[in-house]
């Protein structure tokens, strides 16, 4: 079934992914539906892609690549994707130009994960259930590193197994605080520990 929504970061090649791979395939003479991607976006030498019959398509500049250092991961104006991929909702995003990236220093781990964090909660915010993010590895194995450190090993070596090249998984993100837990954590995976007496064994 369609996802309700898709978040991808503000970045040409993973726009390119995000329509790609859920976008209305290739764009028809005389469908009534703005494209999400006019032909040859970016110089991709690609077909455009239509938005008929897809979700919604958000760009979220939170979950972008590990900011700093290589210039591959400072993003191109907001006017010029609007041009390019023209059914993406860019409403999220306050600057036109990339403010955030700096040649130096490299964002840290612990940057990232915070940002992950960040996204997450904001993520929380969204009345939409069913979810597709389309963003970097860097930026994904931060993330999935603030969480699962209560959980079972095969879960936590689960959730820091590197993304591939358009990898795509499927996850349930859990807030323990509306199961009635004792938990302070705002987001968990499944597969946590019980707390209490009753921990697995060995």
């Amino acid at each position: 079934p369609l996802k309700q929504l898709y978040f991808k970061t503000i970045k040409c090649r993973t726009i390119q992914t995000a329509v790609g791979a859920f976008g209305g395939g290739e764009d028809t003479n005389g469908a009534d539906a703005t494209p999400l991607m006019v032909a040859n976006a970016g110089s991709s030498d690609r077909h455009a892609i239509s938005s008929l019959n897809s979700p919604p398509f958000l760009a979220v500049e939170l979950c972008r690549e590990t900011m700093g250092d290589h210039p591959c991961d400072r993003r191109r104006s907001v006017t010029e994707y609007k041009a390019m991929f023209p059914a993406i909702d860019f409403s999220t995003i306050e600057s036109d130009k990339d403010v955030l990236w700096k040649p130096s220093p490299r964002e840290t781990p612990d940057e990232v994960a915070a940002r992950g964090v960040e996204f997450i909660n904001w993520l929380w915010t969204r009345k939409e259930k069913e979810i597709a993010i389309v963003s970097h590895s860097g930026f994904l194995r931060g993330l999935l590193s603030s969480f699962g450190k209560d959980c079972v090993d095969d879960i936590k070596k689960e959730l820091s197994i590197h993304f591939k090249n358009c990898e795509l998984r499927s996850m349930v993100i859990v807030d323990q605080g509306n199961l009635g837990t004792d938990s302070t954590e705002t987001t968990n995976y499944s597969g946590k520990v019980p707390q209490g007496l009753d921990h697995p064994s060995d």
